[in-house]
C-alpha cells in the first residue's frame, strides 16, 4: 500500500548512522535518509492535491526554524534511535499537522504520546548491539550531531522507494 508521510531530513547524521541504518532499517534500504518522522502514516499519494498541500503549508507556517542536537541513544522494544533535543519542537510539528489532518493520528494512534526519534535500527536489535555500542562510543568522542530544522518534507513511496514530494519551509526566526 502506497503512503505518504512528513519527515525532517537530517543529512548531518548520515556519516554517523548511514551504514547502520542501511543494515538495520528497511526505510533506509528504500531510499529514505536519516530523518525524524513528523507524521506517519499520511494519505495515499494519489489523494494529495493542491488543497491538501495548502493545508499542510498553513499548518507548518505557524512553526519557526529551530536548532536541535542528537547526542544520546534511546530504545523502544524493537527500535534503537537517536534522541533529538529539544523534543518539544518536533512534538509541536507533529501535533500541528495532526490537528490540520485529524483523520491521520501520529503512528495511526498506536501510541499514547509522541516521542520524536531518528531510527538507527528497527528489529534485530540483538544483532545490532555491538554496532550500537560503537555508535554510543563514537558519540561520546565526537560529540552530538547538531542541525537546524528549516523544513518539513512530505515524502511518498508509490514506486516502492521513498521519494520527496514537497518541502515546506519553516518560518525563519523573526520573519
Amino acid at each position: 500500500m502506497s503512503l505518504s508521510c512528513f519527515v525532517v531530513l537530517v543529512p548531518e547524521a548520515e556519516d554517523l548512522v548511514g551504514a547502520l541504518r542501511s543494515r538495520f532499517d528497511a526505510s533506509a534500504r528504500r531510499g529514505l535518509g536519516a530523518h525524524i518522522t513528523v507524521l506517519y502514516p499520511f494519505m495515499a499519494p494519489q489523494l494529495l492535491d493542491a488543497a491538501i498541500l495548502r493545508n499542510a503549508a498553513a499548518a507548518l507556517a505557524a512553526h519557526e526554524q529551530f536548532p536541535f542536537s542528537l547526542k544520546s541513544l534511546g530504545r523502544f522494544p524493537e527500535v534503537a534511535y537517536l534522541v533529538p533535543e529539544p523534543a518539544e519542537a518536533f512534538i509541536a510539528l507533529t501535533l500541528g499537522l495532526a490537528r490540520a489532518f485529524p483523520l491521520f493520528a501520529p503512528y495511526g494512534g498506536a501510541f499514547e504520546r509522541v516521542i520524536p526519534h531518528l531510527t538507527v535500527a528497527n528489529g534485530a536489535l540483538q544483532t545490532a548491539l555491538a554496532d550500537l555500542d560503537r555508535l554510543i562510543a563514537r558519540l561520546a568522542v565526537q560529540g552530538p550531531v547538531s542541525a537546524v530544522c528549516t523544513q518539513v518534507t512530505l515524502i511518498e513511496n508509490s514506486s516502492g522507494r521513498w521519494q520527496p514530494l514537497q518541502a515546506f519551509e519553516l518560518d525563519a526566526a523573526g520573519d
